[in-house]
């Protein structure tokens, strides 16, 4: 009996250290596994390209829904993690924040229909939690959790503070006309913080992106009389590059060409698409048009079940632009921000273009080009920045109170004021 408890000491400590130090990411780890997405679960089709938070007790559940290229019908499991702000695991234990045993069989799959490429799409509702912040989701094969296939991070959130947010003429005169600013103001009339200057941590996002967000530290002023924070600041840290509304490819035909679909060539196995050539645009006029701020939607306007009867295509993205010591990447939320291996593009001597072939399923598609640098994508050399760009911005506000072992998501804003969404 004494080596038994012994060995589950042991399995315990061993699973703990799994998560030990380690920085929770939206990741896929096998081929097989295509068009991973998590969102607040709605009959709406834009639910699918809304950020993946809800509201505590909100009644409004998170779904997880991807598909399965081996097509053979696997056994896969999922397990919830609570994570601090800069998703690291929280000290919480697991009963703390489920009310269920932390293992979940994910049942719910179908078959695609009539596909070249054939697939078996799953769709999971995560379960109840009881408290805020952020959560990262992991899929594993089976029961063995060193067999991961998946990993994406969701936020639960409370209405506890009020905050105001706009999108404000930068500070900084020289970058006036390219870059964005965002003034934050809380209100904490309805509770009470601790050392606000220290244990409040307000971050900012934009687009769904993680790559890019902005911690604001210092804020330009406490008044405690009226329970008023404000960031304001006035040394960038709360500016992003403005950039340009995305560029589109419509993949909702495979028998006629979309928007942007240069040609479409059907096999019996598969079907090739192929993308218009795109040309650099950084000192261009800007352009006001609908876009989904880089994210895509999964859509088929030739059949009525656009989940399970979408072709999966094989798309060729095109980019003229001269060669040089650096390599161009398609970002978007298609190759999860230019994590994707095949986003990085590929020149053609012969055709002195840059290329990248991706395997996309039958949907609208919003993506960039990037050069990667040590500081992060810069899209300016492609792209360009208009202060008149519209972006969707994220306002999400943590703090730890005395003695607590988390961070708690205590407000949420999603800041968008000239929102022009297709």
């Amino acid at each position: 009996m004494r080596s038994s408890i012994a060995v589950l000491i042991l399995l315990f400590t061993f699973s703990s250290s799994l998560f030990a130090q380690k920085v929770f990411e939206d990741r896929v780890f096998e081929e097989n596994i295509q068009s991973v997405r998590i969102f607040p679960a709605s009959v709406e089709y834009e639910a699918q390209m809304s950020s993946p938070v809800i509201e505590l007790n909100g009644g409004i559940p998170m779904k997880l829904v991807f598909d399965d290229l081996a097509y053979d019908p696997d056994m896969y499991s999922a397990k919830i993690i609570h994570c601090n702000f800069d998703w690291t695991p929280s000290d919480l234990k697991e009963p703390e924040y489920l009310v269920d045993f932390n293992e979940f069989n994910i049942l719910d799959f179908s078959y695609s229909i009539d596909t070249r490429i054939p697939y078996l799409q799953y769709n999971f509702i995560l379960p109840r939690v009881t408290k805020s912040g952020n959560y990262a989701i992991m899929v594993y094969r089976g029961r063995d959790q060193k067999q991961v296939v998946l990993t994406k991070r969701f936020m639960v959130f409370q209405r506890i503070l009020t905050v105001a947010a706009k999108v404000v003429p930068p500070s900084q005169t020289e970058n006036r006309r390219a870059v964005q600013q965002i003034n934050v103001n809380i209100n904490y009339k309805t509770r009470e913080l601790f050392d606000p200057k220290n244990n409040l941590k307000v971050m900012i996002r934009q687009n769904q992106r993680w790559d890019n967000t902005k911690l604001l530290k210092t804020p330009t002023m406490i008044r405690e009389d009226i329970k008023l924070i404000e960031y304001q600041l006035f040394d960038g840290s709360n500016t992003f590059w403005a950039g340009n509304e995305f560029r589109f490819i419509d993949l909702r035909f495979v028998r006629s060409r979309g928007l942007g679909v240069k040609a479409i060539k059907m096999e019996e196995d598969v079907v090739y698409a192929e993308a218009g050539i795109d040309k650099p645009r950084p000192q261009g006029v800007y352009s006001e048009y609908l876009d989904l701020n880089g994210q895509y939607g999964i859509m088929n306007l030739e059949r009525r079940n656009y989940e399970l009867e979408s072709e999966y295509m094989l798309v060729t993205f095109n980019l003229e632009a001269e060669p040089g010591n650096e390599v161009p990447y398609v970002i978007g939320a298609m190759t999860k921000w230019g994590n994707d291996p095949t986003s990085k593009m590929v020149y053609n001597k012969a055709t002195k273009i840059f290329q990248s072939t991706l395997l996309l399923k039958q949907g609208w598609y919003d993506y960039q080009y990037a050069y990667k640098t040590a500081e992060g994508w810069n899209m300016t050399p492609f792209e360009g920045n208009y202060f008149e760009t519209e972006n969707e911005y994220e306002i999400l506000i943590y703090f730890r109170d005395m003695g607590s072992r988390y961070d708690e998501l205590i407000s949420y804003t999603n800041l968008n004021p000239n929102k022009r969404r297709l």
